[in-house]
């Protein structure tokens, strides 16, 4: 393929499971990118989701790294305003200290959950508006500098961890293009503005010393199976997931259930949400990716596997790398 391939990783919970499952599972995933040569895997901060075991991030990437040897890891991403720069610089800063080389940064400006949770993670409402501000307050903690007199980051001075703006719209783009950073896009589930950010990025971005040229990542979702068929089902069932997702927390949906929201009006949202979608064969899911790199303007592609049950989540990647990285 022209361009690396990376992974998301969301750290799903399985209806049948606990997190300590998805943990294995994650450093599972990380094992068999590593050596399928995969570029990073990246883990995402949410809160307040049962099905998601991410929410402490950088605690989650240190232990996938202590289980692997080379492959990049990192968030994509910090959602900073939930958080003081100075912590999240000495989290990674530590993170990059114990493995060197291999730590990046992403970073959100949303919340990563709803209102209530807000209110319990401490966050200020406006802390949206000093994203800008936080970010540079960061990277000169990570560097040899500080925009706080005499405060510093240790560990996290001087280890220079690479920053990436997450973003799903215009804004991020104008930053990480402002700020000379690289750009990675949240196209697996927000994919309306995925072509006009990446031009404005692209049309705007001023070099930096991290990033002398524009860097541009792109997510899809993947669901790669040995069958056609068995493809199918996986992604009819990662849509009755985002319905279920979606519903009442004290509502049960079945099968039929979710398929009736899926094929009503108020479903469409939900499959726009999975637009871009990789589903098939391994040469079809070749394929697919190989024209959404292309139509991203890509330089690199971040997948998820948005399968419910592990095995086929693995069993996607080794195939995706079969048919792409060998």
């Amino acid at each position: 393929m022209g361009v690396p391939l990376s992974i998301l990783d969301l750290a799903p919970v399985r209806a049948d499971a606990d997190p300590r499952s998805a943990f294995v599972a994650s450093v599972e995933l990380a094992r068999l990118a590593e050596g399928a040569g995969f570029r990073r895997v990246w883990y995402a901060e949410h809160h307040n989701m049962p099905t998601i075991a991410s929410s402490a991030t950088s605690l989650l990437i240190a232990h996938v790294a202590a289980h692997t040897e080379r492959i990049r890891l990192g968030a994509g991403g910090i959602m900073l305003p939930n958080h003081s720069p100075l912590v999240i610089a000495e989290q990674f800063g530590t993170l990059a200290t114990l493995h060197p080389g291999r730590i990046d940064l992403g970073l959100g400006r949303a919340p990563g959950s709803d209102r209530a949770t807000m209110y319990a993670l401490r966050r200020d409402a406006t802390g949206a508006d000093r994203f800008p501000e936080d970010v540079l307050e960061l990277q000169a903690f990570l560097a040899d500098e500080s925009r706080v007199p005499g405060v510093h980051a240790y560990p996290g001075r001087g280890t220079n961890v690479p920053l990436y703006v997450l973003g799903s719209s215009l804004y991020g783009a104008q930053l990480a293009a402002a700020l000379g950073l690289p750009y990675a896009f949240a196209s697996h589930f927000a994919p309306a503005a995925l072509h006009e950010a990446v031009a404005l990025y692209r049309r705007e971005f001023r070099p930096s010393e991290q990033q002398p040229e524009p860097h541009v990542i792109a997510g899809i979702n993947v669901l790669a199976a040995d069958t056609e068929e068995a493809a199918k089902q996986q992604f009819q069932a990662a849509l009755r997931a985002r319905v279920r997702a979606f519903a009442r927390s004290d509502v049960r949906l079945s099968d039929e259930q979710a398929d009736a929201v899926l094929d009503a009006p108020e479903g469409q949202p939900i499959r726009e949400m999975l637009r871009y979608t990789a589903v098939g064969r391994p040469a079809e899911v070749r394929d697919v990716l190989e024209r959404f790199a292309k139509q991203a303007d890509a330089d690199e592609l971040i997948i998820t596997l948005p399968a419910p049950a592990t095995e086929d989540r693995l069993r996607s990647a080794e195939l995706v790398a079969a048919a792409l990285l060998d």
